[in-house]
């Protein structure tokens, strides 16, 4: 198939990252969400960092400024009727992304391919929302899309060879890199990187040490760029709560049980860098 439109949905972090790799591609992007407001902050965002490849010398201006032509903002859902693939990057909820599928079934074109970019729950039982499961398909960004390089494509139950390919294909075209993943509860990133998490806020809660010496073990004594507690508060304490948990009932394992410190934080409010306020502090 040869993709040339895209519709990603939801205007936040990911959408919007995943906007921007795929119109400096050369695509042609809808950036879809429920509010103007939203879409403009997302925008903004996108901007600022064609600016910052500007300064750096990565891109030239004309370059920013014919990436940034070939996003449109979308508030509408039946924008989806005339293009080739839908990335949907809205909030981590089974409930909303079963409904958005459902209502992209009957407004995308027959060959259109909708992938989801969940970070963890069953690309299979998204896809028993449409008419159309041989079309569904997970495609797991990293966060900050336009830096890394790893997406995780995830085959549901039927996802077609086809669609399988072409995602692929695409995914080359972003200057990604794709990895195969079979569907499975927080799929391999988040399935190996939560628990992780979770233990390091089990080490805080049972006192074994301060969130500056975890973290400081982590990357002094592993190698890693930043340390547990810090991912945490910048991937969000309430997304990395309802990972655990879905990983915590698919497999009804103890192993995975969320840590009672990380459900007591976002209970209050502090989900990390966003709201201001998790492990760390933040202005």
């Amino acid at each position: 198939m040869n993709i040339q439109k895209v519709l990603v949905i939801g205007a936040g972090q990911m959408g919007g990252g995943i906007a921007q790799v795929c119109a400096q591609a050369g695509f042609d992007v809808k950036l879809n969400d429920i509010k103007e407001e939203s879409y403009t902050k997302g925008i903004g965002i996108i901007t600022k960092n064609l600016l910052r490849s500007v300064e750096k010398e990565r891109m030239t201006e004309a370059e920013m400024e014919a990436t940034l032509s070939r996003i449109t903002m979308s508030l509408d859902l039946n924008d989806a009727s005339d293009v080739d693939i839908i990335i949907e990057a809205a909030v981590e909820n089974m409930d909303i992304k079963k409904s958005i599928f459902a209502q992209l079934d009957s407004i995308a074109p027959d060959h259109a391919i909708l992938a989801t970019n969940t970070s963890s729950l069953p690309i299979t039982e998204i896809a028993a929302a449409t008419k159309r499961p041989e079309n569904v398909i997970g495609m797991h960004f990293m966060n900050p899309v336009p830096v890394m390089k790893l997406v995780e494509i995830i085959r549901g139950l039927a996802t077609s060879d086809e669609v399988y390919k072409s995602v692929e294909d695409m995914t080359y075209q972003l200057a990604k890199t794709p990895v195969e993943v079979n569907d499975y509860p927080g799929f391999v990133a988040n399935r190996i990187l939560m628990p992780m998490i979770n233990e390091a806020i089990y080490t805080l809660y049972e006192g074994v040490a301060t969130v500056d010496a975890i973290d400081e073990v982590m990357k002094l004594g592993m190698n890693h760029p930043m340390g547990p507690l810090q991912l945490a508060d910048f991937i969000g304490l309430d997304t990395c709560l309802y990972i655990m948990e879905t990983l915590h009932e698919g497999f009804a394992d103890s192993k995975y049980r969320p840590c009672p410190l990380l459900r007591k934080y976002v209970n209050a409010g502090w989900l990390g860098k966003k709201s201001g306020r998790g492990f760390y502090e933040y202005s």
